[in-house]
């Protein structure tokens, strides 16, 4: 049976993707009258969504303009990374000693077909995006640990809003499938600590990525903190 959101959750998911896809890029300011016009809702439930949004930490208040989306600066991402190295090298650990390998070795081939799937137009490159989900997902799976798993998931909003700076950037796109291979080929095996390590370097050069993007970006984009 289809399940029906109500208004304040299709608001929340709709204004969610739009910010973490950049469709609403830092700054953008989010007023109820306007929102509630453009996505044709009322504005009660636009004002829940928000509140989660600034939940989320995606909003905040700006004197003046009321609630804008969050910018991200390089400490930002620092920050993010610091946090991730420590959670997703757990994570990848414990997935190499409690993964299910048909799992994996469906990721394995999908991961393996990725330089193929590049080569195509934008579009098709979106398919990436949801290969590295649905890899997230498995290694969330695998883990076995829904504490851990909270707080990735808690952090994985504002790290896929950081992921698409990369979005056009066809060899970092190349190079991460590799990475997230030979993590899955690692965790298929069971090497917890190779599966750990191919983390580290993974999360080192996406990180080191985010920054380079960041640093090029428009100011009146994304400021540096």
């Amino acid at each position: 049976m289809a399940i029906t959101l109500r208004a304040s959750d299709r608001a929340y998911q709709r204004l969610r993707d739009e910010i973490v896809d950049w469709e609403l890029p830092p700054g953008s300011a989010l007023g109820e009258v306007e929102q509630s016009t453009r996505l044709g809702v009322s504005r009660t439930p636009i004002r829940e969504a928000l509140a989660r949004l600034t939940a989320d930490g995606l909003v905040a208040p700006q004197t003046g303009r009321g609630l804008v989306v969050t910018d991200i600066s390089t400490d930002n991402i620092r920050e993010m990374f610091e946090v991730r190295q420590a959670l997703e090298m757990q994570a990848a650990r414990l997935a190499a000693l409690r993964g299910d390998p048909v799992v994996f070795a469906v990721l394995e081939r999908e991961f393996l077909a990725v330089p193929a799937l590049l080569d195509q137009d934008d579009p098709a490159r979106h398919n990436y995006y949801g290969l590295v989900a649905r890899f997230d997902d498995a290694v969330d799976d695998a883990t076995a640990n829904p504490y851990l798993v909270t707080a990735l998931r808690s952090l994985r909003t504002h790290l896929v809003r950081v992921r698409r700076l990369a979005k056009d950037n066809p060899a970092r796109l190349s190079a991460a499938a590799a990475e997230h291979l030979t993590i899955v080929q690692a965790i298929l095996d069971r090497d917890a600590d190779l599966a750990a390590h191919a983390t580290h370097v993974h999360l080192h050069r996406a990180m080191r990525s985010a920054l380079d993007s960041v640093e090029t970006a428009s100011p009146s984009i994304l400021p540096s903190a």
